[in-house]
């Protein structure tokens, strides 16, 4: 995710990053350019006829305004699913932060082994969800203390496997006598809600939009780019050119940014922060097990 202040909004105008959607479509914008310009070289010099099809335009201006409204709730739909996205990963933050809270509390200081499991595992849950939805999982991040890691499957689902390695501890410390059975309670529902809010994300990463709506919409774009200089050329000319490229550009921009934020977990600049947020998630853990109020 690209950080920026929303108040230096005049600096944002001249600023260019690789997932500029200006930058993306510039080669499509030199072809709709040199595809204007030689429509009105051909209706100047070879098919006058074309002047004809200027009362088109009308009809571009009221197919435009249907265009819009699929446009607009094209884009409120991919932005309703990075903003459920942002807030499940809020969701991990703060049972994150309430199950070591429980953990630090309840453990006694004695079971140094059990507590340093908890404070390496529950991060290393959210590390895996992490890449578990760009597709892999990278071992370097996950932490290991003492035999955390030992054993731990390296395909198929790994956060599910980290949960169960959880699950075990706390049902290995309720046999033990070290947490009863209305702690064990309490402690559930943070542990569900990891797997809870991992299986929203997939549901997300997994459910595209439909693919004939999908379809629909570019092969909207499409005709009404390619025929939108018929009507402009007549009265324009070729200032048509800049006005075409820039319609195909703030229409086209738009398809563009709701296909890249519909799925908000991948590296893409305008994707959520969750490399800062799972070790947002560490840190938090780890400052609160390493506090000296328990």
């Amino acid at each position: 995710m690209v950080p920026y202040n929303p108040k230096n909004w005049f600096r944002h105008i001249f600023a260019f990053h690789k997932s500029d959607t200006l930058r993306i479509l510039l080669p499509e914008m030199v072809i709709m350019a040199l595809y204007t310009a030689g429509l009105t070289y051909a209706e100047d010099n070879v098919w006058p006829q074309l002047r004809m099809l200027k009362s088109t335009i009308a009809v571009h201006s009221l197919v435009g305004v249907v265009l819009g409204l699929l446009l607009v709730f094209r884009t409120n739909t991919a932005y309703e699913r990075w903003w459920e996205g942002r807030r499940l990963w809020g969701s991990f933050i703060n049972d994150a932060r309430t199950l070591a809270c429980k953990l630090h509390a309840f453990l006694p200081r004695e079971r140094a082994a059990d507590r340093e499991f908890f404070a390496a595992m529950l991060p290393n849950y959210v590390f895996a969800a992490k890449e578990h939805l760009r597709g892999s999982v990278r071992w370097e991040e996950l932490e290991e203390s003492g035999s955390t890691l030992a054993g731990l499957p390296r395909t198929g689902h790994v956060p599910n496997q980290i949960a169960l390695r959880l699950y075990e501890r706390v049902a290995e410390l309720h046999r033990l006598g070290v947490f009863s059975g209305e702690l064990l309670y309490l402690l559930d529902k943070e542990l569900k809600g990891f797997t809870d809010h991992l299986g929203a994300c997939e549901r997300i990463r997994n459910t595209p939009i439909p693919y004939s709506y999908s379809l629909f919409i570019k092969k909207f774009l499409f005709v009404y780019s390619v025929s939108l200089p018929l009507g402009l050329i007549p009265d324009f000319r070729y200032v048509a050119v800049p006005i075409v490229v820039a319609v195909f550009y703030l229409l086209v921009s738009l398809e563009i940014l709701a296909e890249e934020i519909e799925d908000p977990f991948g590296q893409e600049s305008n994707d959520l922060p969750t490399d800062d947020l799972a070790q947002r998630i560490r840190n938090n853990v780890a400052e609160i097990f390493a506090s000296n109020h328990a």
